[in-house]
C-alpha cells in the first residue's frame, strides 16, 4: 500500500501543480489533504478547485485546517474593531476569492484514520494534534510535551500546520510532520510532502521535496492583489515565502496586542517589526 500526504498549500498554485505532478508519478494507492490548502497566498480559489477535481475524479480525501477553518469564519462573522479588520484583511481576501465555492470545503473531517489491509497498523492523519489544528509538532517539540495529543493504538501519526519537516518515534509510533507544500519554514524554499509505504509489515517514510517555478509563484503574488488589498501582514507573509521562514509569529508576540488595543497601527507594527530583521 502507497499513500501521500501533502499538507499546508497555502494558496500557491505552482507549488501544488508540481506538487500533485509528482505524486501523480509515484502512482500511490491514496492521497491526502491535511489541511491548510486555502489562504496566505495569491490563488485560493484555483487550489481549491484543483484539489475538489482530483477529489471527484480520483477519491483524493481532505482534512480540515486551522486555515480552512477561519476563512469559512471570516464568511460569516464580521471583525470585533477596526484593528482587527486590519489584522484580517488577508483572510478577508481570501475568503472574496472562494465564497461562491466555499461549499467545496464545508465537509472535510478533522481526522482521518486507516490501515494497510490485512494488517492492525493503523495511521492516524490531522492537521495539528488530537490538541487540536492550531497545535503544531516541530524538532522543538518535546516528547514529554506532546503526552495526551497523540492518539493512542496507532502505528504512525501524520500531521502539518508547523510547515517544517520532521520525524520522530514516540509513544510506541513513529510520528512524521510532512512539512508544506507551498510555504515551508525549514530555509528550504522547495515544497514538501510525504509517501508512506506498507512494505514488510511496516510503514516506511520517505519526504519528498519538489522544486516548482517560484517565478510564477511571484507573479501571482503581485499581479492576484493579494500584496495590495491584503493590508500590511500581506507582505509579511510574502516576505516568509520568499525567505522559507516564519516570521509573522514574532509579529504576534510583539506587537498583536498592541495593535488591537490601539497602541499602534498595524502599519507602524508591521514596518517596526521588519526593521529588526
Amino acid at each position: 500500500m502507497k499513500v501521500a500526504v501533502f499538507s499546508d498549500v497555502q494558496a500557491n498554485l505552482p507549488a501544488m501543480e508540481a506538487a500533485i505532478e509528482d505524486i501523480e508519478s509515484w502512482a500511490p494507492d491514496l492521497v491526502i489533504m491535511a489541511g491548510d490548502l486555502v489562504n496566505r497566498g495569491p490563488d485560493s480559489l484555483g487550489c481549491l478547485q484543483l484539489f475538489d477535481d482530483k477529489r471527484r475524479t480520483q477519491g483524493w480525501l481532505p482534512i480540515n485546517g486551522n486555515h480552512e477553518h477561519w476563512v469559512l469564519r471570516c464568511g460569516i462573522e464580521a471583525p470585533e474593531s477596526d484593528a482587527d479588520r486590519e489584522i484580517r484583511r488577508f483572510t478577508d481576501w481570501a475568503w472574496h476569492q472562494v465564497a461562491e465555492h466555499a461549499d467545496l470545503m464545508r465537509d472535510w473531517p478533522d481526522h482521518l484514520c486507516f490501515h494497510p489491509p490485512g494488517a492492525d497498523a493503523w495511521v492516524h492523519v490531522t492537521h495539528g494534534t488530537m490538541a487540536g489544528n492550531r497545535d503544531g509538532i516541530t524538532p522543538g517539540t518535546t516528547d514529554a510535551s506532546l503526552e495526551g495529543k497523540l492518539p493512542e493504538g496507532v502505528a504512525l501519526f501524520i500531521a502539518g500546520h508547523t510547515h517544517r519537516v520532521h520525524q520522530r518515534r514516540t509513544q510506541d509510533m513513529d510520528v512524521v510532520n510532512v512539512g508544506s507544500v507551498g510555504s515551508p519554514f525549514d530555509g528550504d524554499p522547495r515544497g514538501s510532502y510525504g509517501r508512506f509505504t506498507w512494505r514488510d509489515g511496516r510503514w516506511r517514510t520517505e519526504i519528498v521535496r519538489v522544486a516548482y517555478d517560484r517565478d510564477r509563484a511571484a507573479r501571482d503574488f503581485e499581479d492576484s492583489g493579494f500584496l495590495d488589498e491584503g493590508g500590511p501582514l500581506a507582505r509579511l507573509i510574502y516576505l516568509e515565502w520568499q525567505r522559507a521562514q516564519l516570521l509573522i509569529g514574532g509579529w504576534r508576540e510583539g506587537y498583536q496586542q498592541a495593535v488591537l488595543n490601539g497602541e499602534i497601527t498595524l502599519q507602524a507594527s508591521v514596518d517596526r517589526y521588519l526593521s529588526t530583521l
